[in-house]
């Protein structure tokens, strides 16, 4: 078979489709304020704002009107271009007209053709002001933003009012004095958060507030240090590396996965790891979470849920907590299953608490508490006050002080094949189990229980084929 020939000369036709920001005037030298040139960019460009390597000043926003200016992106030059904003506000502003939903045949044809996917690429940011936010999002339909990284502003990637089908992914959102990701009184379904550093945000990493939400995807990130203590003199604040508030009227965030996160922190004033606070609403209750498979430690509270209602926690570890590893408050249909929770210095604790809470499971997960003296706030491994219908079953608990399992006002709560045990040589344990106030049907079967058993008799337990 004859081999093939080719011409030995060969012109390459290389065809640019994007606005190189320097051909606009842009110096990119750091000191000149090249606003002008860029905003001129974005009018008379063709599409792409193409930052080359350098360092870019401007005063002032650079507001994109996706409608007007047609499919948009914004590009650096594989991560070596820098934007600093020494204005207030946001650095850039994608700015589009999308009102329907996910759903395709709900989307304009002018959103099709000229918003679709704004896409930021490969580019740095960083605040001169204290009141520059990085990028801000409102009207947006498919937005993707990758290898992006927003430092030294307030608020990282800011979403607000409708947004639709957004993917963040590898981006750093790092050492802001706000938020990393800000999900604010927005309108949003469909969001992917994945393989990116989000860290040391004074106000959390990932934080939703006032907003509706579904289909939150947030999973292979590494979240930490989401708190105050790496900003110098500006005041602390409760905060979490996961944030999400759903208490004000009309909010909701449902259908969101927390999975496969390293989520750790220095512990801080009513900090949290992942924070979720729901509000009790029989017409149409919150729910569908899953948090899973992530490594979660070095909190005030590790895993935080208020006024929740089917959410799933299973196969994470949690550690190290200076209050509780696990508070569930007013909740109702959570899942808590293959958990482990220890202690993984000595001056944290460990544990988990249910208060007013019902229609729970807490199986098959281990706890474990490592210090010789128990925990500063002197809390049990597990503890349930004022709790309904609360199955606990298969959990090995070992050297808690006072107790294992620790019950106060509970009424159809079971324990059943569990093990619960002080291992240390000498015992600091006071029991296994202790019930007190009043209860109703609660029983403990098939256990192992190790030490004392304290039961009130106004708690009506009754104990069945136990080992003591």
């Amino acid at each position: 078979m004859p081999l093939l020939e080719f011409p030995k000369k060969i012109k390459v036709l290389i065809i640019t489709n994007m606005s190189n920001v320097r051909q606009f005037g842009a110096k990119g030298d750091g000191t000149t304020d090249d606003t002008e040139a860029i905003l001129h960019a974005v009018e008379k460009g063709d599409g792409t704002l193409f930052f080359p390597s350098g360092t870019y000043l401007i005063s002032e926003t650079i507001n994109i009107p996706l409608t007007d200016k047609g499919p948009c992106a914004i590009s650096g030059d594989s991560g070596t271009s820098t934007v600093i904003m020494a204005g207030e506000g946001p650095t850039f502003r994608l700015n589009g007209a999308h009102q329907g939903t996910g759903d395709p045949g709900s989307v304009n044809p002018g959103v099709w053709n000229q918003e679709r996917m704004p896409t930021v690429q490969s580019i740095a940011l960083e605040g001169k002001n204290p009141k520059a936010d990085g990028f801000e999002l409102l009207g947006t339909m498919q937005s993707v933003f990758e290898g992006v990284m927003v430092r030294r502003m307030r608020h990282g990637i800011h979403l607000v009012k409708r947004n639709r089908n957004v993917v963040i992914s590898h981006c750093h959102l790092y050492h802001n004095t706000g938020v990393g990701l800000y999900l604010d009184r927005v309108n949003l379904h469909q969001i992917n958060v994945s393989n990116s550093h989000i860290s040391y945000n004074r106000l959390g990493g990932i934080r939703i507030e006032g907003s509706e939400v579904r289909n939150l995807q947030i999973t292979g990130n590494d979240i930490e240090y989401n708190n105050a203590k790496s900003h110098g003199k500006l005041r602390s604040e409760p905060t979490a590396e996961i944030w999400i508030d759903a208490t004000a009227p009309k909010s909701s965030v449902n259908e969101v996965t927390i999975n496969s996160n390293t989520i750790q922190a220095t512990s801080s004033p009513g900090g949290a790891n992942i924070r979720i606070l729901e509000k009790r609403d029989e017409s149409r209750p919150p729910g569908l979470i899953t948090i899973s498979g992530n490594v979660i430690g070095s909190q005030e509270n590790n895993v935080h849920l208020s006024g929740v209602y089917g959410v799933t926690v299973s196969g994470n570890t949690i550690y190290s907590c200076t209050n509780r590893n696990l508070l569930i408050e007013n909740s109702r249909l959570v899942t808590v299953g293959s958990n482990h929770f220890r202690r993984h210095t000595p001056s944290r604790g460990t544990g988990a608490r249910l208060v007013s809470s019902e229609d729970c499971t807490v199986s098959g997960c281990t706890f474990h508490d490592e210090s010789e003296e128990g925990q500063d706030s002197g809390a049990s491994l597990l503890e349930l006050e004022n709790c309904r219908r609360i199955a606990i079953t298969g959990c090995v608990l070992t050297d808690g002080v006072p107790y294992g399992i620790d019950a106060t006002d509970c009424d159809d709560l079971r324990v059943t094949g569990c093990i619960i045990t002080d291992n240390r040589k000498v015992k600091k344990s006071k029991g296994s189990l202790n019930f007190t106030g009043k209860g109703k049907r609660n029983g403990v079967a098939s256990s192992n229980l190790s030490g004392k058993i304290n039961i009130s008799p106004e708690a009506e337990v009754k104990l069945h084929e136990n080992i003591n």
